[in-house]
């Protein structure tokens, strides 16, 4: 009888239980609230969340105490976690943020944070009030910009580009083709229409339009879903147009997924050195913090519902690399969802993947813990980033930024190829490309270090002259080549991204990196000119004389173009490598601690920007140009002397080599600017030297 009474109290309880503290997902809508006001020290309340394969679970919640550190600032409901589940899993772990917490069968907040040091069943709760407050806010990103889709123009862009990177078959090229057609013909009109459901939504839509160069977001998707491409690689008729951004289908198979316990960032695809990388760039993390590498297989998935303690992800980047965070959902109205509980990044009106998210276990210590997620499938879009946690919409899709990289290992013979979508932030679009595109370098090669790097990149936006801006150059680094390749791709990503004048639509980026094993620099011995007296606008061929590294001199015949409005006297030129900059008066100050520089011109559009710095000197370019214009006669003499005793020289080697029969290299000129003369070698030049014409009338 005893036991049976201790069975039938058991009963009583657990359903006096349910009906105060029900199941969240008993809730089609919002469930009542309680105030902050109404919450009282003593109170017994129970959270939910999930720490494995087996679903939502609970523990109980008692209160602590409300505080509040003055005006401005947000409330914390302090409280103690205990139950068969924290003792368990070891305490209130990172991951559980967002998890909801019911008194009486209301809501109150979210599990939010704990403190350092303390132990791992106390903790805090968001007010669901200050949470709610997120759904009120305006939510203006990204929708500025309105791409027209031409279809045609967009099979063309793709083949071409496929043909110059991937080199795909004509075979490959149509199918892809059939893809994008079936892809633009998606409006965002369509998708609510009853007899055409099964249509997959389009991305968020942009306000202003854009130039005729720049129409769409071409990136070709790679879809495993089967399910999912019945209804999407029909054929499209050409005429027809879309209106909307392009839809978001990043459903790439993702391999290994690396969790930060410390800040609960996710990574996909990185392995070990493209996370200390995208540490160093991106995250404010320690080196020493241990990482876990999971499993995942990621898609998009159009119809998904999410429940209040489920985990729910948050991600920048999405594809064959991506990078987020995992937490908890707190609250779901319909399709709008509130979670987390704290802020992602604290970044205000954000345009980001929300995605669902799978378990995979807890780990545990004396005052931390962590709760391992993975970022799942892309469901919606997050829109607002604040200290009360994030709010997001299930079904709609931020704007992104295709980037499509492609890896040669020359010396191991590897070539690979990647694709990401970025979701579109200006303030993190130049970290993010550099950190996938050096994730990519790293993968692709066993190591980054004593090797040389070309890496060519074309970022098509309507912020560049003729709608795209290209760039391409030689790198070389003892230690890691992958670090400094990369830097030129974020100088014009974060000008692209500073435009004053209005956001700028980024259709796409594509980046071909070549990487070879070993030094290939050289170092300029000497430039002997034919003649030593010219008039302006007189050609002289110098002779120059190249030491590539741990190789045999080879010599180049370059011809430079005098100036047309040179002024008699003495020319000093200096024959440099184009990644050099020369010394000057200026920049000699600048050195002991003197900053002279100018403020930057904010009456130069961004074009003029972008097409000034192509037009930069390259690292494995040779340039001839005039020297400092402060230079002294005295120096100018100096350096004519030099050249004559140069050409004394010169004179008598050539007279050997031809015995030799040596070759000599004639470098045909390129361009011909006004005032210097620019010619591409195969080495990376690594200095300069300085040489004299005496001009006369």
């Amino acid at each position: 009888k005893v036991g049976m009474s201790v069975k039938l109290l058991g009963a009583a309880i657990a359903a006096l239980a349910f009906n105060i503290f029900p199941l969240p997902m008993a809730f089609a809508d919002l469930p009542p609230i309680m105030p902050t006001g109404e919450i009282e020290r003593g109170m017994v309340g129970e959270a939910f969340t999930v720490v494995d394969d087996e679903g939502l679970q609970s523990f109980r919640v008692d209160v602590v105490g409300l505080m509040d550190a003055g005006k401005g600032t947000q409330p914390m409901i302090m409280a103690t976690a205990s139950g068969e589940l924290i003792d368990r899993v070891g305490g209130v772990l990172q991951g559980m943020s967002g998890s909801p917490v019911y008194i009486n069968g209301k809501l109150v907040g979210a599990v939010s944070a704990g403190m350092k040091e303390m132990k791992t069943s106390t903790f805090f709760i968001t007010p669901i009030e200050d949470m709610l407050e997120l759904w009120k806010l305006p939510d203006t990103k990204n929708k500025i910009i309105s791409r027209a889709l031409d279809i045609k123009k967009v099979q063309e862009e793709n083949r071409a580009w496929r043909e110059k990177f991937f080199k795909k078959d004509k075979k490959s090229a149509a199918a892809d083709d059939k893809v994008t057609a079936s892809t633009a013909s998606i409006s965002a009109d369509k998708k609510d229409d009853a007899e055409k459901a099964d249509e997959k939504p389009a991305e968020e839509k942009r306000d202003e339009p854009t130039t005729p160069e720049v129409k769409t977001d071409d990136a070709p998707v790679a879809d495993n879903d089967a399910e999912a491409n019945a209804t999407t690689n029909e054929p499209t008729d050409d005429k027809d147009e879309a209106t909307s951004s392009p839809t978001v289908l990043p459903v790439e198979q993702t391999p290994n997924m690396v969790v930060s316990p410390r800040s609960g960032w996710c990574f996909s695809g990185f392995n070990d050195v493209a996370i200390g990388f995208a540490e160093k760039h991106l995250l404010p993390l320690s080196d020493d913090e241990p990482v876990q590498t999971v499993i995942t297989n990621r898609g998009t998935d159009y119809d998904a519902h999410l429940e209040p303690g489920s985990p729910m992800g948050v991600a920048l980047v999405y594809g064959d690399f991506s990078v987020g965070a995992t937490g908890t959902v707190t609250a779901v109205d319909n399709k709008r969802i509130l979670g987390f509980g704290h802020q992602f990044l604290h970044k205000g009106n954000v345009s980001y993947f929300l995605t669902d998210a799978s378990v995979i276990g807890t780990m545990s210590g004396p005052t931390s813990g962590i709760k391992l997620a993975t970022i799942g499938n892309i469901i919606g879009r997050i829109n607002q980033d604040r200290t009360a946690g994030v709010a997001g919409e299930l079904g709609v899709f931020p704007a992104v930024v295709p980037v499509k990289i492609k890896v040669t290992d020359n010396t191991l013979g590897r070539e690979d190829n990647y694709g990401v979508r970025i979701a579109y932030d200006e303030s993190f679009l130049s970290q993010l490309t550099s950190s996938v595109a050096y994730a990519a370098m790293a993968k692709t090669t066993d190591s980054l270090e004593s090797s040389t790097a070309t890496l060519t990149f074309t970022v098509r936006t309507d912020a560049a002259t003729g709608g795209a801006v290209s760039r391409s150059n030689m790198f070389y680094s003892a230690t890691d080549v992958g670090q400094i390749s990369v830097l030129e791709l974020a100088q014009v990503m974060n000008m692209i991204c500073a435009n004053t004048d209005r956001e700028s639509n980024i259709v796409d980026i594509q980046i071909d990196v070549k990487l070879e094993r070993g030094r290939k620099t050289a170092s300029l011995i000497s430039a002997v000119p034919d003649k030593l007296k010219v008039r302006p606008g007189d050609t002289v061929k110098f002779t120059t004389v190249i030491k590539p590294y741990r190789q045999e001199k080879e010599t180049l015949v370059i011809p430079y173009t005098v100036p047309k409005n040179q002024r008699p006297g003495n020319l000093t030129l200096d024959v440099r490598g184009g990644g050099l900059v020369p010394l000057t008066q200026l920049t000699a100050l600048q050195q002991v601690g003197i900053d002279l520089s100018p403020q930057e011109d904010k009456t130069i559009p961004v074009s003029t920007k972008l097409d000034n710095f192509v037009g930069t000197g390259k690292n494995n370019e040779i340039i001839i140009a005039p020297g400092a214009v402060n230079a002294t006669l005295a120096d100018q003499k100096k350096a004519l002397k030099a050249a004559k005793k140069a050409a004394a020289k010169a004179a008598e080697d050539a007279a050997k080599a031809k015995s030799a029969n040596k070759k000599i290299t004639l470098l045909a000129n390129k361009k011909k600017p006004e005032t210097d003369t620019r010619f591409a070698t195969d080495y990376i030049i690594d200095n300069v030297i300085h040489t004299a014409l005496q001009v006369v009338k």
